[in-house]
């Protein structure tokens, strides 16, 4: 599978996002998708499956090392003392020793930025985690962080699929260094799968549309995509997209659907986007 180097930590482009998934049927997913060839898997405290997610690993029979495990504190944990004892949480339900990614995961307006990114890099140096990050960090905020941290910053976790376009926040990763890894990359519904720029690429390519959809996002510089999905069979569709390219043209159409503006995932804690 493509790897993405971000700062020194090699993120697989595409991985499984976790949200929503519990307890067997989540462990089962997990491990399922390992067996076919997922090596990056994403969990966060607020999702209420670290345990799952942990028991499916294990089972996978996959070295630990092949594997890209990210796990997320939660903004009501970001003072110092709570994001220690938070980290330390997730591992001990994940029943593991240290994460590959862990990431702030949104910020909180409340909480001072400096402690917890200090916190953050704690973190990593006392071995919980191998590499930092943030998620739903706008351009502002990312360009705080990654001058209050001594380690390099290795992602920034966003909202990404055809309907939002996110120039300013890849732009900003992507001088930093840094992935930009999409949740929610396939938007939700079917609504996006039946957009004209991807059913003619699909059926140009002998794909699905939500394989174009993918392959839209990994083929961009510096981008992973996280999809969820409830299905085993669908494990298998999404990690087929690394087999064809769209065509520049077909990547233009494609990302002309930005037009739209739709975000998914928007709070009254979120921050101002950009």
């Amino acid at each position: 599978m493509n790897r993405i180097d971000a700062n020194g930590a090699l993120i697989p482009a595409l991985g499984l996002g976790t949200w929503t998934l519990k307890d067997r049927s989540c462990s089962e997913l997990v491990e399922h998708a390992l067996a076919v060839g997922y090596r990056h898997v994403d969990t966060a405290s607020s999702y209420h499956n670290e345990a799952a997610v942990g028991a499916g690993i294990r089972a996978s029979g996959v070295p630990r090392d092949e594997i890209f495990l990210t796990t997320k504190v939660w903004p009501n944990e970001l003072a110092p003392a709570d994001f220690m004892k938070a980290a330390q949480a997730s591992l001990k339900r994940l029943g593991l020793d240290q994460v590959d990614l862990l990431l702030i995961h949104w910020p909180n307006r409340d909480i001072p930025l400096k402690g917890t990114v200090e916190a953050l890099n704690k973190a990593r140096r006392e071995g919980l985690t191998r590499h930092i990050g943030v998620a739903n960090f706008t351009t502002a905020l990312l360009a705080d962080a990654r001058k209050l941290s001594e380690a390099p910053l290795v992602c920034n976790q966003v909202e990404y699929h055809p309907y939002l376009g996110q120039e300013k926040v890849m732009e900003a990763d992507h001088e930093a260094g840094m992935a930009t890894v999409a949740y929610c990359p396939l938007h939700r519904g079917g609504e996006l799968l039946q957009e004209a720029a991807v059913k003619n690429a699909a059926a140009a390519h002998g794909v699905t549309p939500g394989q174009v959809v993918l392959r839209w996002l990994v083929q961009q510089q510096g981008v992973a995509a996280i999809p969820r999905t409830s299905r085993k069979e669908r494990l298998t569709e999404n990690i087929g997209i690394f087999g064809f390219a769209l065509s520049d043209a077909e990547m233009r159409a494609i990302a002309a659907l930005s037009v739209r503006n739709s975000r998914l995932c928007d709070f009254d804690f979120s921050p101002e986007w950009d």
